[in-house]
């Protein structure tokens, strides 16, 4: 079996997808995509603590030898 996103532009598409559903066709999935999600809160928890304080650290450090150049 294949799985693909639709996007619904029309109610009318839902009750025919519903339909077909009724007639075990297909099988609806939910999924809702969220654009208005913040990164910050999208990505909470996925690093582990540890790695994130050295990532953290690396990027401070390099935002000070950025500013520290002179061109």
């Amino acid at each position: 079996m294949e799985t693909i996103v639709v996007q619904l532009n029309s109610d009318k598409a839902l009750k025919f997808l519903k339909e077909l559903e009724d007639l075990n066709i297909i099988k609806l999935l939910s999924k809702t995509i969220s654009s208005k999600e913040k990164m910050s809160e999208k990505y909470a928890g996925t690093f582990p603590e540890e790695l994130a304080d050295e990532f953290q650290n690396y990027v401070s450090e390099s935002r000070e030898e950025w500013q520290k150049r002179s061109i």
